[in-house]
């Protein structure tokens, strides 16, 4: 695993040198840092227990306290995820806050806070998304009932992804 440190000097050698991007993996750990992005100060880090290796460029601009990445002969195309066909007309859709775990019930062994078809009040605790280690509660902003949960239980979400789809009552 990378620390803090580790993250933000790669983030700074990828801008300084105007790479496209990078990506690391590390023990299961996987980084990916987007050249244009790291350039428009705003940098896109992406974690997922994926098995691809860093862009051949890198290996001289790492720091010395890192190994190299192992370059590889193809990079793995990505798992095509099926993308919800939209939102049911006339709901509301409850997007995330921020980037983290998705978390339908307050512990393992508890109850999902909400099912499909469940009524829920403005307010009313939805999720858990947890982000470096802080579990964040995701409360309905709208009156109504569930009409569709988009991520699974301990989904990793990004910021403004569909988290719920609430039909107003």
């Amino acid at each position: 695993m990378l620390t803090f440190e580790q993250i933000k000097e790669l983030i700074e050698l990828v801008a300084q040198n105007r790479l496209q991007g990078i990506e690391l993996e590390r023990s299961g750990f996987r980084l990916k840092i987007d050249g244009q992005q790291a350039q428009q100060l705003l940098p896109a880090l992406s974690l997922a227990p994926a098995a691809e290796a860093a862009a051949p460029q890198l290996a001289a601009a790492l720091p010395a306290s890192l190994p190299a990445p192992a370059p590889t002969a193809a990079p793995a195309a990505p798992a095509a995820a099926a993308a919800p066909a939209g939102p049911p007309p006339g709901t509301h859709v409850l997007t995330s806050p921020i980037v983290g775990t998705f978390y339908r019930s307050p512990s393992p062994d508890a109850g999902p806070f909400v099912e499909v078809g469940s009524r829920v009040k403005k307010g009313q605790v939805l999720c858990i998304i947890e982000a470096m280690k802080l579990m964040n509660e995701i409360e309905s902003d709208a009156d109504g009932v569930i009409a569709e949960i988009y991520p699974q239980n301990a989904q990793a979400v990004e910021f403004g992804e569909p988290l719920f789809a609430i039909r107003p009552a």
